[in-house]
This record gives structure tokens, C-alpha cells and sequence, in this order.
């Protein structure tokens, strides 16, 4: 039972928020039980949750919005105390050679992600297997050149491409978070995550936290060994029903597990001035749309 409820929860995912069903696909699907899979999904999920193409495009864009207000020149990022830039509507992280920061670089993984959908035009320079710009104060330097004014050019055309990226690693979250997971808590986290999906607004929000915090299965993702990620957060998350209140207990669990981050956070790295965003971040995962 456990088995075939994991099957169902990942499949919601997929068929919900793939652009084109078929790009990724779970293997289990691919087997002659897929009308029975779409039956139990039917009975298990009546809300029968999808994504349109209009919800898609707005699940994109509010991932800009969140990560950069939705501007262009927020497509080529260096924050201030940060060790490297972050690119594109999910701020993928990109590292400087020589350096091997606690986060999970996403940047070479998206382009070759694109790559393989065969999008054309990549700018040479993000190819290179590092990031050629080894501080803010070269990158700032630099940012109205030639290189990252083609890069943001590329980015904003782009847009669609970013969207299935960061939903492609939404799905792939689930399976590791299993994986991960105490087995005293995998009942717990599955059901949560299946109560979370059966809203359009409770996808978005699955999607929308991976790209923002990751999955929660990187060991170095934590501090005083409690992390943030996805996992963490269905874990955190109270009993509700599945439906709206779901949507909003995740949002509530989010906040508590990222304030508590900051509780735990090195003081010098001064995480509590991201607090206010965070949380405006997380209130829009409790807005149905």
C-alpha cells in the first residue's frame, strides 16, 4: 500500500505540472497500469488537479517574481556576502572555480538540462564548467557588458525552458526524499506531500520550494544538524486535511522550519534580514489561484 501510495503521489506531480506529459515521465507509468494509476488518482484526488498552460506560465513567473521581483536585470544576480552568482527566473547558483559551498550548485544542471530540450543560442560562456567570475565586485563590474547583457537576453527568451527545469526538479524530489527520510517519518511526509498536491496552489508551492530551498536531502544543507528543505518541511507540517488547509499548513511549516534556520544560522552571516522575504515568499503558497 505504502508502495503504490508513493506511486500516486509522484505520478499527481507529473501529470499535473509537466508541460508535456510525456518529457518526464515516471517510469512506473510507462507500464500497461497507467488507466489504473489514472482511476486511483481519480478516486484518491477528486479534486482532479491540473495545471492549464496559463498556470504553468504563472507558475514561472511567480518564481521570478519571488526570486527578483520579475525584473530582467534580476536574471544576472550576486548578492552582497555571497560567494557566487545566481542566474535565471530560479536563481540557479553557479560556483566560481575553487570554491565548494554548502549549497547545491544548480546552474551546469539546468544547462544541460537545455541542452538536451535542444534550445539554441546558449551563450558560450555559460557552458564553462565554472563560473568565470571569481567575485561581486568583477561581476558587478561587468554587469552591463557584453557577456551578461547576452546572458540576460538569452534568459528572458528563455523563459519556458527555466519553468520545466525547476518543475523536472521538483518531481525528481520526491524519490530521494523517501530515500533519505527516517523511516519513522516516510509514512508522515508522503501524506503530506499528497495532501499538499491536490490544489493548484499546492503544486506551485511543491514546486516553487525546491527551487528556493532545495529538497532537504543534502547533509550540508543544515545547521546544528536540523535542515529546510522540502523534506523538513512536510515533516514539520501539523495534521490537516488535504485541500486549501493543506496549502496553508505547508506555507505555516515553511516559515517555522526557515525561521528556525535562522534561529541556528553562524550570527556573522546575519540571516535574519531575509526573514521578511522568506515569509512573503512562503504566504503566496496559501494563495488559491
Amino acid at each position: 500500500m505504502q508502495e503504490l501510495s508513493f506511486t500516486l503521489a509522484i505520478s499527481l506531480l507529473v501529470i499535473s505540472c509537466s508541460p508535456d506529459q510525456t518529457t518526464y515521465q515516471n517510469p512506473a507509468q510507462k507500464s500497461s497500469g497507467i488507466p489504473r494509476i489514472q482511476k486511483d488518482l481519480a478516486r484518491n484526488y477528486p479534486a482532479g488537479v491540473t495545471l492549464n498552460g496559463a498556470q504553468r506560465r504563472s507558475v514561472g513567473m511567480k518564481i521570478w517574481q519571488n526570486e527578483s521581483g520579475g525584473k530582467i536585470s534580476g536574471l544576472t544576480h550576486w548578492n552582497e556576502g555571497e560567494e557566487f552568482p545566481s542566474l535565471g527566473i530560479g536563481h540557479f547558483i553557479w560556483y566560481p572555480g575553487g570554491f565548494n559551498g554548502r549549497w547545491t550548485e544548480t546552474w551546469p544542471e539546468f544547462v544541460k538540462f537545455a541542452q538536451t530540450k535542444g534550445v539554441r543560442g546558449i551563450p558560450s560562456p555559460a557552458l564553462l564548467p565554472d563560473c568565470p567570475w571569481n567575485n561581486r565586485v568583477v561581476f558587478q563590474r561587468d554587469f552591463n557588458g557584453t557577456v551578461l547583457t547576452a546572458l540576460r537576453s538569452w534568459l528572458v527568451s528563455n523563459i519556458d525552458v527555466q519553468t520545466e527545469f525547476i518543475m523536472a526538479k521538483s518531481q525528481a524530489a520526491l524519490p530521494r526524499i523517501m530515500a533519505s527520510a527516517p523511516a519513522s517519518q516516510r509514512t508522515r511526509i508522503e501524506a503530506n506531500y499528497g495532501k499538499v498536491a491536490t490544489t493548484p496552489n499546492g503544486i506551485y508551492a511543491l514546486i516553487d520550494y525546491v527551487n528556493f530551498k532545495g529538497d532537504g536531502t543534502n547533509p550540508r544543507e543544515r545547521y546544528k544538524g536540523q535542515g529546510w528543505g522540502l523534506m523538513w518541511v512536510l515533516a514539520e507540517m501539523r495534521p490537516v486535511p488535504r485541500g486549501q488547509a493543506a496549502a496553508r499548513e505547508f506555507a505555516a511549516a515553511a516559515k517555522r522550519c526557515l525561521d528556525r534556520r535562522v534561529q541556528n544560522s553562524p550570527p556573522d552571516r546575519g540571516e535574519q534580514r531575509w526573514t521578511a522575504g522568506w515569509h512573503n515568499r512562503c504566504n503566496t503558497y496559501a494563495a488559491p489561484f
